[in-house]
């Protein structure tokens, strides 16, 4: 049993599954999940679990080399960028038109789904290595 970090299995189930460019979406309450990925589905009511809060705690399980975001997400809930961009300061990101962010949602090994109801609040993590 582990005692620190996430200790939820389903997430550590998908984070331990990813290899180098593998993705990992997290995502708000509104956002459609294709079939494909696995889905976390964390959602207790409105607003719990909050993006960020999963986020965060995602953010040390792994390392990132980039992220994916939707090109709404700074201008629709600049606020929420702001602290994303906290979480990963300088890390790479690319934004995409909502429709084609989807399609990265889709090609994600999985997604682990929050109660967030700000808008835009998804992201994609793209792991990177773990040795030199």
């Amino acid at each position: 049993m582990k005692q620190s970090g996430i200790l939820n299995p389903a997430i550590c189930r998908a984070i331990a599954a990813l290899g180098h460019t593998d993705m990992l979406t997290i995502c708000d309450a509104g956002l459609p999940i294709p079939l494909q990925p696995e889905r976390i589905d964390l959602t207790v009511v409105e607003g719990i679990p909050a993006f960020l809060d999963v986020l965060r705690a995602v953010a040390g399980e792994f390392p990132t080399e980039k992220l994916i975001l939707a090109q709404e997400t700074h201008q629709v809930s600049p606020a929420m960028w702001d602290e994303i961009q906290k979480v990963f300061p300088g890390l790479p990101v690319e934004f995409y038109p909502h429709p084609v962010f989807k399609e990265f949602v889709a090609r994600s090994k999985a997604v682990i789904r929050t109660a967030e109801c700000t808008p835009y609040s998804n992201i994609v993590l793209v792991a990177g290595v773990t040795y030199g």
